[in-house]
């Protein structure tokens, strides 16, 4: 029987959000001090630019 109300409720964009924030603040917490924006760029995976 089709139930209107059982829908996946999943957005992989969203939980590769949730995991890149989760990643920065497991770093800032294990930090000394203030990232750098190198760091920062390291963590979400972005590449430097040329």
């Amino acid at each position: 029987m089709y139930d209107q109300f059982d829908v996946s409720l999943e957005d992989v964009d969203l939980l590769g959000e949730v995991e890149l924030t989760t990643n920065l603040i497991i770093a800032a917490t294990e930090s000394e001090g203030p990232l750098s924006a190198d760091e920062i760029d390291r963590i979400l995976g972005v590449a430097p630019s040329a």
